[in-house]
């Protein structure tokens, strides 16, 4: 699963950059992201997709708008994942998924392990990730959740999910190609590289 990812200045002008948006677009440009926050998702823009941007861009076919993190489910609690293997297939998800997909900008994400050890993933370049997710009108905010798949080599000794993760040459064809977007789902993903902050502390 992905429940907490980061990203700062050097991350937001670098994304700006990569996808032609106009500098500063890209605001909070805060720490850590958590679910429940509201956070800047990059979308097609609104009069190509019938959503409310917040602020706007020069990149022609993507905007970026302010996203809250997790869908209310029928219980009340706060959905923030859901498979890319069944996405499609779900009601509650699935006009999000084929209309309304977002990226969220990361530097990288956290995930723990059984022993509640927490490890660091990053891009071994360095290189801002776009984590692929979809939003809909929740209690009255757009929300949206994360895209998830099975994990891949660098992943599995920590957690058996991980996000999935969109290069940024693909990401117009991801937010307005629906059946391009749905093949980017089932491609492998990046090896990642990982850290934990056990092994930051057995340095010293």
């Amino acid at each position: 699963m992905c429940g907490r990812y980061f990203f700062g200045d050097r991350t937001a002008d670098e994304v700006e950059k990569e996808l032609g948006l106009r500098p500063g677009s890209i605001s909070p440009r805060l720490g850590d992201a958590t679910p429940g926050m509201m956070l800047p998702g990059i979308v097609r823009k609104r009069n190509n997709a019938g959503n409310k941007g917040t602020q706007s861009s020069n990149a022609g076919e993507i905007d970026v708008q302010d996203l809250f993190w997790g869908l209310t489910g029928g219980d009340g609690k706060l959905i923030i994942n859901a498979r890319a293997e069944s996405a499609e297939g779900k009601p509650m998800f699935s006009e999000s998924i084929m209309r309304r997909r977002c990226l969220l900008p990361a530097a990288g994400f956290y995930e723990w392990d059984r022993d509640k050890t927490r490890f660091v993933f990053k891009r071994p370049d360095g290189k801002p990730m776009y984590l692929a997710g979809f939003y809909d009108l929740s209690a009255n905010k757009d929300s949206f959740v994360i895209l998830t798949t099975a994990a891949n080599k660098s992943m599995e000794p920590v957690h058996d999910r991980m996000p999935v993760m969109i290069d940024a040459v693909n990401a117009q064809d991801y937010l307005q190609d629906t059946a391009s977007a749905l093949d980017m789902l089932k491609e492998p993903m990046p090896e990642l590289e990982r850290g934990s902050d056990y092994e930051q502390l057995s340095l010293f």
